[in-house]
């Protein structure tokens, strides 16, 4: 009598655009975190150029001191920072298969975000018309240039979220590939953390 044999079934495939490296991160989250890496040192130069150019003014010229709305500010920060954990229940809502709820708290982060941003152009708008310009001094230049950047991250991170939305609204979207949310939040979160860094530096520390 012929033993039957044992034929082992094949391992299952791995995810769709999720290839595992020898750390057990994808690839995709690899390159997220190597790109937050180079932009720390991006943010870096940024903030240590302002504080070595934001006190070069004159008697006549405006400064820190002058144009800083810390209150208006410190809103429109804590609306930044809300968007992280709206980030957070986005994803845990994905996690557990609620496609709906994901897609709701996708468009609360990005409305958040778009908040901030009006609220940074509505800053720029006022400084320039108080006749702080981008040229006006070396502290206008450091300044804008460095919350300029960092408005433009937090409107591509909109856009990613936006991207987000409509993935999911065309069904491609799953609990399968949460791994994609994640990612975006990795890049959500750390606008936010480089916000903080930036609003106790500039606004806080430096006023003070």
């Amino acid at each position: 009598m012929a033993e039957a044999a044992t034929i082992e079934a094949p391992a299952a495939p791995a995810e769709h655009g999720a290839h595992r490296t020898s750390t057990g991160l994808s690839n995709n989250k690899i390159g997220m975190w190597l790109f937050l890496a180079s932009d720390c040192l991006l943010f870096g130069a940024l903030i240590s150029t302002y504080l070595l150019y934001h006190d070069r003014i004159s008697e006549l010229q405006l400064g820190p001191d002058a144009v800083f709305d810390i209150p208006f500010t410190s809103v429109s920060s804590f609306v930044l920072l809300m968007s992280s954990l709206t980030m957070v229940l986005a994803l845990s809502a994905l996690q557990r298969g609620d496609i709906a709820r994901n897609r709701v708290w996708l468009v609360v982060t990005a409305m958040l975000g778009a908040t901030f941003v009006g609220g940074q152009v509505y800053e720029f708008t006022t400084f320039y018309h108080e006749g702080l310009g981008y040229t006006t001094n070396l502290f206008g230049s450091a300044f804008y240039t460095m919350t300029g950047f960092h408005g433009i991250h937090v409107t591509v991170g909109i856009v990613m979220l936006m991207s987000l939305v409509i993935k999911s609204l065309r069904g491609n979207l799953t609990k399968e590939n949460a791994e994609t949310v994640e990612i975006v939040g990795l890049y959500w979160h750390f606008v936010d953390i480089v916000w903080i860094l930036i609003f106790t530096v500039v606004y806080l520390i430096e006023v003070s």
